[in-house]
């Protein structure tokens, strides 16, 4: 055995002696498989024994041997080697050619029906078709954020391809939730109006500068900008505006870190929905819908907690259960104890349950707008969180909620067969006085409105304007004119208060236009109430006495008088 690998050192020692045939002498050409098979016959013998005993060693103290430099093995020759009819590319011509015949696929449609995007990678979907996305990642690395788990799942390029699902399923799936999440929250940073203000980065700093907890956003600019979540947003608003919720959330605290101490939550608002719907109108096909409609106010409710996230007590073990969160439909109960696996009896956890506003209100529809000899309609609606207490008995407003259904056994038992009572779940609310002052006064209405106020006949102006279908009657368009304007209050000494309302009594032969001038100005006050008949009585016009629908208990309702103060009570 030591005569043996006496031997294999000898012919190793000679073997790296001997000149290399290929590099040694350039002139005089060697076969290179005749020394290849030189050495594996030499490696051959010398391996045989240990095969015999152990078997082939594949791992152990020799395992770097099967990768030491062999040159012989490790050259080609290039006397087999055809390069004729090749030229050498660079790789910035490799890269070219390969950019021209993706873009050729593209061009002709081979990848789309085939392949995904995503699969093969190019270079050009990065910079032609995903700025969004790049410039998010960017801003994102560049205020420090860690990107988040969610960079993990697939991006949904193409938002508006449901592959067969309904809008809501396809909004509830984790990757469409996460790109529409993503795009809401790049909507909001990056937005800038006609004038250069960046518009929402700006109405969030007033949200925080006078602690609310919601800010309104334009259907109609996110319309332009993001068509996609413009188009799921009507049909799934629901899930729509908790994604919403959650993207405005992260961008005000990533604004104002510490908000979060003042308010828990943000609400997204949406304005300026553009299809108006009649109360009247209101049907089976709106159902789970964003819709928006307007109506005067006739009655509210107090402000009730209503449960949000709900923990139980175990009476027998004393383990807190939950939290559960509370949906508007059932009530949410726990099935059994995982401490001690009872049934119950279970108790709700006053002190860690956490609860939100809750008030209801009855929306009726504006009586200008009933047809003849119709009865006006009404409908519910829920108002949550920030938008209790917006509007009291009497207000004309225009609401945008969600308009939805819930079980309701009363209408079960009077109609004998299942029945949903409908309900608004109000998203936003404006009132008509607020949207007459501010919101729709444009630099040339404010400059008509200063010219108008420098005439010196503007008071006969405004009497002549009053009814002008009617002929004559000077002195009572004056009366109307002078009460729509209303007296000044005076209160001399602080002592003896006078108001400052003017009542006008008309008093006249049938067929003198009376009714026609109280219509006129039922048209153009912002706030008037017209009633007639039963409820022109004495309990009518102050307060009346009627079973509240919700809490099953008698409530003054407000009367004429009381629906049009500060505006013009028409009897």
């Amino acid at each position: 055995m030591a005569d043996e690998v006496g031997s294999e050192s000898e012919r190793s020692s000679q073997r790296s002696s001997r000149p290399d045939p290929i590099t040694s002498s350039p002139g005089r050409e060697l076969p290179a498989f005749e020394d290849e098979s030189e050495l594996v016959g030499e490696v051959d013998e010398a391996n045989v024994q240990e095969e015999e005993e152990d078997g082939e060693e594949l791992f152990g103290d020799n395992l770097e041997d099967d990768y030491r430099p062999i040159p012989a093995l490790d050259t080609y020759d290039p006397g087999m080697l055809d390069e004729s009819d090749y030229s050498m590319m660079s790789e910035g011509d490799r890269r070219a050619a390969e950019e021209e015949l993706r873009r050729r696929d593209r061009e002709e449609g081979r990848l789309t029906g085939r392949m995904r995007r995503g699969l093969l990678y190019d270079e050009s979907d990065d910079d032609d078709e995903r700025p969004a996305r790049k410039r998010r990642l960017a801003e994102r690395a560049a205020e420090g954020a860690i990107p988040e788990e969610e960079e993990m799942v697939e991006s949904i390029e193409n938002l508006e391809d449901m592959r067969g699902h309904s809008v809501r399923e396809w909004v509830s799936l984790l990757g469409p939730r996460t790109e529409i999440y993503n795009r809401f929250k790049n909507f909001l940073r990056t937005f800038v109006d006609a004038k250069g203000h960046n518009l929402y980065r700006e109405k969030i700093r007033q949200m925080c500068e006078d602690n609310k907890h919601s800010f309104e956003v334009d259907y109609n600019i996110l319309a332009s900008e993001e068509q996609v979540l413009a188009y799921f947003l009507p049909e799934a608003p629901a899930e729509m505006l908790k994604v919403f919720d959650q993207a405005a959330k992260d961008v005000v605290l990533s604004m104002f870190p510490q908000y979060e101490r003042i308010a828990k939550e943000i609400y997204v608002r949406i304005t300026d929905l553009p299809l108006v719907e009649e109360l009247r109108s209101l049907r089976q096909l709106h159902l789970n819908q964003l819709v928006r409609t307007s109506g005067v106010v006739t009655s509210t409710t107090g402000i009730l907690p209503q449960l949000s996230l709900i923990k139980y007590n175990c009476n027998k073990c004393n383990y807190i259960l939950g939290p559960f969160v509370q949906s508007q439909s059932q009530e949410i109960k726990p099935g059994s104890c995982p401490e001690c696996q009872s049934t119950g009896p279970f108790t709700i956890n006053m002190e860690e349950t956490v609860y939100q506003n809750y008030q209801r209100i009855m929306l009726q529809e504006s009586p200008g707008k009933i047809a003849a000899g119709r009865l006006p309609r009404s409908k519910d609606a829920v108002l949550l969180g920030d938008l209790c207490d917006m509007c009291k008995p009497g207000d004309e407003i225009e609401l945008t909620g969600v308009y939805t259904n819930s079980y309701d056994g009363s209408l079960n038992i009077s109609n004998g067969f299942p029945v949903f009572a409908t309900v608004i779940m109000a998203n936003h609310i404006v009132k008509k006085d607020d949207k007459v002052a501010t919101r729709n006064l444009t630099d040339e209405d404010i400059k008509a409105i200063v010219t108008l106020s420098k005439d010196e006949r503007i008071a006969e102006r405004i009497v002549h304007s009053i009814a002008p279908s009617i002929f004559g009657h000077e002195d009572i368009k004056r009366g109307l004119a002078l009460a729509l304007f209303g007296g000044e209050a005076k209160n001399p000494g602080q002592k003896h208060k006078v108001r400052g309302d003017i009542n006008v009594l008309l008093c006249g032969d049938p067929g003198t236009a009376k009714s026609q001038f109280l219509k006129y100005i039922e048209k153009i006050a912002p706030r008037a109430v017209f009633t007639t008949g039963q409820g022109a009585s004495a309990v009518g016009l102050t307060a009346y006495v009627q079973k509240s629908p919700v809490t099953r208990e008698w409530t003054l309702e407000a009367g004429a008088l009381v629906l049009a103060d500060r505006g013009v009570c028409l009897i």
